[in-house]
């Protein structure tokens, strides 16, 4: 008999769903396109090129922006898609800025070292403000012709070239702003204010100074390398804490000048380079003549000095204003190698296409960086390494396949950068969020796109950390607890729903990862099928029906844990070495064991100070706690610091106990070691309504930080409750006491009635002296009554109460007390 087997439907051709395919935004094209290796379209292995740090100075947000939303596409492709990459980072340690920088830094520090008149320092600040002033206007003053420039112009980038140019102009403006503000303080604090102040103050403008004074005779090189070697160590320190893996391949300029000497030659020699003076310059006339295209990238920047950098300098020895420095000759107060031009350095440039070509030769798959290095940098990397490989079979038209660039970080409108001194470093930023927040923000952002560093992405960071945090430890409660033996685990319609969820959840996943590497969309995903487990789980919790199916919360939770791996906001394979994660897994069956004791007993203990027990119960409870599998389990590490204060927590409600203290000492102590001793140990203990607890671990800075906005709650809910009572005391003594002041009732009618009966308090003439009868008595009788009416309820209190007023006074009084120890001011007095 032959068998028979069907193919799947969905892999039939006709009934065959689309399978999404891995498409990347490509700024070679400023689209999505499909992803393919350069190995071949079945190839997993890829190579990627990163711009690393130039390193005059810390690194800031804006760059964590660039290497952390790098770090979680890499992540991405290797964990999620499966492919092996050569990664190779460089790290720019020779360049114009970390010249100056450590020139300027070392003439300053000298000058600090020797200034001791305020009268001098005053007169240096003050000139070297003005000269910067002046030399900052002259650049809005260019930026702001090059816009009025731009604004006829019509053609293709038209629009793009006026939007970088009006951005440039407002930088340049904030940067005069800054220098305006620094020499109207200066001028205003005068020598008065002191050296330090001043040097505060006016630093940059003094080090500019003295550099154009005395720039040349620096001619330590070991100046500049320990200047470059300090911010380089630091931004690798910095890239460890934000958890970003390390290149395979971490290339520094320093260590690559006879490849960049070789790599030069060959443009020359390919006739796409020329000498002059010792400096050697690409020509971007001849590269064109030859057939290449200069400015592939941002093709609507070239010819705009404003946005030219380093092209843009005027100098007479190049052919033509886009040319740029390949090489440059050396100048005094400068570290210089030799080479077949005389003694020099690599231009900014020809760094990076000559070290990347030197490890991944004439074609790459991947190169990234900031969107700011698309023009010049990335164009002239791509224009030299297409001049370096011109006479090679086959030339080199394409030496990188897809061009990555990272979105601005901005902070009020504008770039966060050093070089308009609106940044904030990554270790202060690290000092306010921790490292898996700050990836969170980013993973939260499209990582092509401008985002701005402020309160609304803060926010939603932490609402959403706060949204995945609560669910895995409400899914580790009920995985940890759940005797799942002894559970039911029979499918309801609600579990069905639940899977079809995550069903759902995966594919959505899958098609945003796809879709650029979507991590915003995929996060939205994720947290959909969070708030979906947290309503399952709400109606599963209910005790009269079935308990919640623990397998399936644990594969949901397991997916979204392997997503969040992917993006390295939890640790991932490729994060350790060997079986690294098998001692924390021993010590975390520790703490769990320890805890679950702990919180039993905890319970126990609040049950019977409930109950008002006998001390002797309490005491017996005591007894034999924790047992001996406790203590083993507790025996070192972090379970060790939870057995210990198990222990301590046992001996204080023994010798409570002991001291026959009232139920409420014990309760208070249970409260203590919930509220202050598991809080410092990373334990979040909830208690339940039906005396049981349930604990979770979690970062103690949360927890304090929870624990102080609860408190701080409690208090404002207190003085806004004792505000209440003080302002209407304060009424209330306000109205009494003009009670108290009104005259007598005959004084108050005093103009009406003359003669007054002693008996009833009634008048019984006129204020003419005619006797009152009639109608005229019933409306003297009235007013009296109504007088009687006005002075009734300060009677009635005075009644109850002798000393009501001096009462209320001092009752005001210690209101105002208590608001003045929750430190509420108080207007008005008693």
């Amino acid at each position: 008999m032959e068998r028979v087997w069907q193919p799947p439907c969905g892999s039939c051709a006709n009934g065959a769903a689309p399978v999404p395919q891995l498409v990347l935004y490509n700024s070679l094209v400023d689209r999505k396109v499909p992803f393919v290796p350069a190995a071949g379209p079945g190839s997993k292995q890829i190579t990627w090129y990163t711009c690393g740090p130039t390193v005059y100075d810390s690194a800031h947000v804006g760059h964590a922006r660039n290497y952390l939303s790098f770090d979680i596409v890499r992540r991405v492709l290797e964990d999620y898609f499966g492919y092996n990459c050569l990664f190779v980072m460089n790290v720019t340690d020779v360049d114009d800025k970390i010249i100056l920088r450590a020139r300027r830094n070392h003439l300053l520090a000298q000058y600090r070292a020797k200034a001791q008149d305020p009268a001098q320092v005053f007169a240096d600040a003050s000139e070297a403000l003005a000269a910067s002033v002046a030399k900052q206007q002259g650049k809005v003053a260019e930026a702001q012709a090059a816009l009025a420039e731009a604004a006829s112009e019509s053609g293709s980038g038209a629009e793009k070239r006026r939007e970088e140019l009006s951005t440039n102009l407002a930088q340049e403006q904030l940067l005069l702003g800054k220098q305006e503000a620094a020499a109207a303080a200066v001028a205003a604090g005068g020598a008065a204010a002191g050296v330090g102040q001043l040097l505060a103050l006016a630093g940059d403008a003094l080090a500019e100074a003295l550099d154009k004074k005395l720039g040349a005779t620096v001619t330590n090189p070991a100046i500049y390398r320990a200047h470059a070697a300090k911010y380089e160590a630091e931004f690798l320190e910095d890239l460890s804490s934000l958890g970003c893996r390390l290149p395979t391949v971490l290339t520094r300029v320093s260590e690559y000048i006879p490849e960049i000497v070789q790599y030069v030659e060959q443009i020359v020699a390919n006739g796409l380079g020329y000498e002059a003076n010792g400096s050697v310059y690409f020509d971007t006339q001849a590269f064109r003549s030859a057939g290449h295209t200069y400015g592939k990238l941002n093709p609507w920047a070239v010819g705009a000095a404003a946005l030219a950098g380093e092209a843009a300098d005027a100098t007479s020895e190049k052919r033509h204003p886009s040319d740029f420095a390949l090489w440059k000759a050396s100048k005094p107060g400068e570290p210089f190698w030799e080479s077949p031009w005389g003694k020099g350095r690599p231009g900014w440039h020809i760094e990076c296409s000559a070290m990347a070509s030197s490890i991944l030769g004439s074609k790459m798959d991947i190169h990234t960086g900031g969107e700011d290095l698309r023009f010049p940098h990335h164009d002239n990397e791509l224009a030299q390494a297409e001049a370096y490989f011109h006479a090679c079979p086959g030339g080199c038209e394409q030496w990188v396949n897809y061009f990555l660039h990272a979105g601005h970080l901005g902070i009020e409108g504008l770039k966060m950068s050093k070089s308009l001194k609106n940044f904030i470093t990554i270790r202060q930023a690290l000092e306010s969020f921790t490292p898996r927040q700050m990836r969170l923000m980013f993973v939260l952002q499209p990582w092509e796109r401008k985002m701005n560093y402020g309160e609304q992405a803060k926010e939603e960071m932490r609402s959403k950390e706060a949204l995945l945090k609560n669910f895995f430890c409400n899914v580790e409660v009920v995985l940890r607890t759940q005797k799942v033996a002894a559970t039911s685990q029979r499918w309801e319609e609600e579990e069905k729903k639940l899977q079809q969820e995550l069903d759902a959840t995966q594919r959505r996943v899958h098609e945003a990862l796809c879709d650029n590497i979507n991590t915003q969309v995929a996060m939205l995903a994720l947290c959909d099928l969070v708030k979906a487990a947290n309503v399952y789980l709400s109606k599963r919790q209910d005790a009269a029906g079935p308990a919640p199916q623990a397998f399936l919360l644990r594969a949901a939770a397991a997916y979204i844990t392997r997503i969040l791996s992917v993006f390295g906001l939890c640790s991932a394979p490729g994060d350790f070495l060997g079986f690294a994660e098998a001692a924390a897994a021993a010590a975390c069956g520790g703490t769990e064991v320890v805890l679950d004791a702990f919180s039993a007993f905890r319970d126990v203990v609040r049950g019977l100070a409930k109950a008002k027990a006998p001390a002797a119960v309490l005491t017996a409870a005591c007894a034999g706690v924790p047992d001996e599998a406790v203590a083993k389990a507790g025996s070192s590490g972090r379970p060790a610091e939870m057995l210990a204060a198990f222990v301590a927590f046992r001996d204080e409600v023994a010798a409570l106990a002991a001291a026959g203290a009232p139920a409420g000492d014990v309760l208070a102590a249970c409260d203590r070691v919930r509220d202050d001793t598991l809080v410092e140990l990373g334990i979040r203990l909830e208690d339940k309504p039906d005396g049981s607890s349930v604990w979770k671990q979690d970062d103690p800075e949360v927890l304090r930080a929870e624990q102080e906005e609860r408190r701080r709650a409690a208090a404002e809910a207190r003085s806004k409750k004792l505000r209440t009572q003080l302002e209407n005391k304060r009424k209330d003594l306000d109205k009494f006491e003009k009670l108290a002041a009104l005259p007598s009732i005959q004084e108050a009618l005093a103009d009406k009635y003359s003669r007054w009966d002693a008996a009833t308090g009634e008048p019984t003439h006129d204020k003419e002296g005619a006797a009152l009868e009639g109608k005229a008595l019933d409306k003297a009788r009235k007013e009296v009554e109504k007088q009687k009416k006005v002075r009734a309820p300060l009677e009635k209190k005075l009644a109850e109460e002798p000393t009501f007023l001096q009462t209320l006074a001092a009752d005001i009084a210690k209101l105002a007390a208590e608001l003045a120890a929750l430190g509420v001011a108080v207007n008005g007095s008693a």
